[in-house]
Formats: structure tokens, sequence, C-alpha cells
């Protein structure tokens, strides 16, 4: 795979409360928000944001850090360059005020911005609500989206936050308390959630999907795959399921992963009625 243009992809700002990042749009229907692991936007995120596209909804990505398009794999830059656009991403969240990445039980300040964007692109693209999808790092933002009733699928790719460094990490959450309640409170009226990690992930560690059952109940559904269910020719070890380590063959368990959270986003935002 080499960088991918995304020249179907339009490109333009969004600005709330004073902060701004691109957004790439691409599709019709109703709004589905999909938040990029590090290292930010690459040709196989905007794989996957075009199956999304592909079902008739429209797909956006907030452009939050490294290069859009970008191929990390070695053989596209090298080693080197791939170790930088890995650096240059990571430098950047380090810096920046609008993501927290060890405090367990706070929501990210990045999440206002999101919620705010998914307001906005529904009142554009009409429909029931919005759907939202996080990876790794992002992982755990479209939990913390979920306080607002117009967010109807999210779902947890791999949520690797707070970083998983002692055991009261691994078991925590980026989300607030008070916005933890909110959630559960939309889940007890019928709100899903759905998780995807690869069971020998240490990133997105078992005892995290393990407290979201606690705290979420059955509206958590965690898809909990065989470390041996993922691409051998992935970069790291079992982490990305719908991206790095997908097998896009029917059969697989990555693809049928894949196919279950579309499936989400088709029963919950085009087979519901349009409130207006």
């Amino acid at each position: 795979m080499t960088d991918d243009t995304l020249t179907d992809f339009a490109r333009e700002p969004f600005t709330h409360a004073g902060r701004s990042h691109v957004v790439l749009r691409s599709g019709t229907g109703p709004a589905v928000i999909v938040m990029a692991e590090i290292p930010g936007i690459t040709p196989k995120v905007a794989q996957f944001a075009r199956r999304v596209r592909d079902i008739g909804c429209t797909v956006v990505l907030p452009d939050l850090f490294g290069v859009a398009g970008r191929d990390p794999d070695p053989k596209a830059h090298g080693r080197t360059g791939t170790a930088m656009t890995g650096l240059r991403a990571v430098a950047h969240i380090c810096v920046s005020r609008e993501f927290t990445t060890l405090a367990a039980g706070r929501t990210s300040p990045v999440v206002t911005w999101l919620r705010a964007l998914a307001v906005h692109e529904h009142e554009r693209c009409g429909g029931p609500g919005v759907g939202a999808l996080g990876m790794c790092f992002t992982g755990g933002y479209a939990l913390a989206m979920a306080t607002d009733e117009r967010l109807l699928a999210p779902v947890l790719c791999q949520p690797s936050l707070p970083l998983a460094v002692t055991a009261r990490k691994r078991r925590s959450l980026d989300i607030s308390p008070s916005d933890l309640r909110t959630v559960q409170q939309r889940c007890e009226a019928g709100l899903t959630v759905l998780g995807l990690r690869f069971r020998g992930d240490r990133v997105a560690p078992a005892e995290r999907f393990a407290l979201l059952r606690e705290k979420l109940g059955a509206a958590f559904i965690g898809i909990e795959l065989d470390d041996e269910a993922a691409h051998p020719d992935g970069l790291l070890p079992p982490h990305s399921v719908l991206t790095e380590h997908l097998i896009d063959e029917p059969g697989q368990p990555t693809r049928q992963a894949l196919d279950q959270v579309l499936d989400h986003f088709r029963t919950r935002l085009l087979s519901l009625p349009d409130p207006a």
C-alpha cells in the first residue's frame, strides 16, 4: 500500500470554542465520526471510512494529528520515515492540552470539540442521529461523546487510554464520573455500545472491557478476538481490529467484526425514522 491522496474526501475546517481542526468528509446520509488511531488518518483508516460511506452514511474524519493519507508501512517511506511519522504524531499529542493520556476518570478536552462536531454534522446531514468510532488512542472518545442524545451508535475500537501502565490504569476509562453516569442512563434507556479488541492486547487490556461490562451491563457488546485472527503482516502485535490487522475476507473473524460494526451503524442510523 502507498500514500492515499484522499481525493474523494472534501476538506474543510471546523471551529468550536476557539479550537479548529480540518475535517475530511465523504458520502451522503447520516453522519459517522471516525477518529483515527496513531499515527493519524492512514490509508487503512481511510479504507475503513469508505466502507462506512458505502453503506449510505456521511463519513467524517477529524484530522487531529499526523499527516492525513500517509502510509506508516516502512515499505512506503523506509523505517526512518515511518519512525518520524509516528514520533511527530506522538509529540503533537504530548504537547497539546486537548489530549489526556494518563489521567483516569477524566474526559479529554478534545471531546468537547468532537461533541460540537457531531451536533454540527447531525444538523447538516439529518437522520435520526450520529455514529462515532474511535480507535486506540481515540477509542474512548466515542464513549465520552455519547453523553449527547444525538450520538446513537458509539464504537470503541481497542480503547487504549488511560495508558495501561499500572493495574489501576488497566481497569479504568478516559471519561469523567459525571459523563459516565450520563452514558449509563442512556444505556438504561436503550443505547448500545460496541467494543472491539484482541484478547492478548495489553494496550487495550481485558480489565478495561471487564469494567465496561460492569458499568454498562448488557448495553456493552464486547467483541474480543483471538490473536491468531489478526493479519500476520501487521506492523505491531495484534491490536488494530478494523485496520492494520484486518483480514478482509469472508469468514475471517476480523471481517466478521467489521461487518458487525457496519450493521451497528445501519441499525441505529439507517433503520430508525428521522425525527425531523
